[in-house]
């Protein structure tokens, strides 16, 4: 524990009270939070969010063998930060059937993966019982593979069109094969900015609800926020705290992965980005807050190997999986990654940064330590 007149020097005056509370386990409080984002330096959230870092996942970071499939970018909806979704007419528009998903699965069977991801647009024509016979047909060819599929915008449509109880509905997706649930569309909980960017979309709470309701099912999921956008540092906190909570109640969250709003091709480009100190802060920011949620993901495909990289010393522990090439969602918004990494190349990223490269499943069973 580093007495009183260094935590000062480290984190400044305002800061030296809350980086104690820190260095001894302690929980801070929103206010706390954003004074942090407002006024302590990059250099001691670096070392605060390391010291969190530390006491949960030692000096391992976490990568996993996976690839994702995305099944349209038809979509009811039309949110207004999204570059993804595409009208009809649009030449880069698509709809895979179940056949070209199955296609996709198959080109893996040569390879130890361990996670298919599955996310895309929220289709008009088909509910759960299509979606769920994918996930039955990926399950008879591959019963071991982990299936993490449809955000909480996904399965409120796919379960309401089926005129099920979101109970009803995720207890039969489990059924068909659903093992886990990622963490989009969550974007900004504030109702007042998700009015400004994604007006349409699943309210906030719907999004808790379908969550918590999971985790009481025993199906385990993911948490996003998109940030860089309309918010403030205060709506970030908010959005921070509702996860925080239901974390307190469920423990199901595995994961908490900030995610950069990118401005290509999308009706708010004229707002530009956070940049990759900001970028930084609030992975540190979020890495003090969430002290229930056990890791902190910065997504490569998004960030760039490069801030990835550096986002482990800024309490960050997994980087996601080797992806290969199976996404769109981040290149049609800038993103200049081409979205694959080989396991070794993923490894040497992790090494060079200064931690130790491990590879895991879905729940974070180590799989291999490199």
């Amino acid at each position: 524990m580093m007495n009183t007149e260094t935590l000062k020097v480290l984190a400044g005056e305002e800061a030296a009270g809350v980086a104690a509370k820190v260095f001894k386990g302690g929980r801070i409080t929103p206010e706390e939070g954003i004074m942090l984002y407002n006024s302590a330096s990059l250099p001691s959230l670096g070392v605060l969010a390391s010291a969190v870092r530390n006491r949960l996942n030692g000096s391992r970071a976490y990568f996993n063998h996976n690839f994702h499939i995305e099944p349209t970018n038809i979509c009811v909806y039309n949110c207004r930060f999204c570059s993804y979704h595409k009208q009809k007419g649009d030449p880069d528009r698509w709809e895979h059937s179940l056949d070209d998903m199955m296609e996709i699965v198959k080109r893996f069977d040569a390879e130890p993966v361990t996670e298919v991801h599955i996310v895309g647009g929220v289709h008009p024509e088909y509910d759960i019982h299509y979606w769920g016979s994918l996930l039955q047909r990926i399950k008879k060819h591959r019963p071991g593979l982990h299936i993490k599929a449809f955000s909480a915008v996904e399965l409120e449509y796919m379960i309401d069109r089926a005129s099920l109880s979101i109970s009803e509905g995720l207890a039969k997706l489990k059924e068909y094969g659903l093992d886990s649930i990622p963490g989009g569309g969550a974007e900004i909980f504030d109702e007042t900015i998700r009015a400004g960017i994604c007006r349409e979309k699943t309210k906030s709470a719907r999004w808790l609800e379908i969550h918590e309701t999971a985790h009481r099912l025993g199906i385990p999921s993911n948490a996003t926020m998109l940030y860089g956008h309309l918010e403030d540092y205060s709506h970030r906190i908010d959005h921070m705290l509702r996860l925080r909570e239901l974390q307190d109640r469920t423990g199901g969250f595995n994961a908490f992965i900030p995610l950069k709003y990118r401005s290509a091709n999308n009706s708010m480009s004229f707002l530009g980005e956070a940049t990759p100190v900001d970028d930084l802060r609030n992975y540190a920011v979020a890495r003090i807050f969430l002290d229930n949620i056990p890791h902190l993901k910065a997504y490569w495909p998004m960030t760039g190997k490069e801030i990835a990289a550096l986002s482990l010393s800024f309490g960050v522990d997994d980087i996601d999986g080797t992806i290969d090439d199976t996404t769109r969602i981040y290149s049609m918004a800038g993103s200049v990654e081409n979205p694959a990494m080989s396991r070794t190349e993923m490894a040497a990223l992790i090494r060079g940064a200064g931690f130790t490269p491990a590879e895991r499943d879905t729940l974070y069973n180590i799989i291999r330590e490199y």
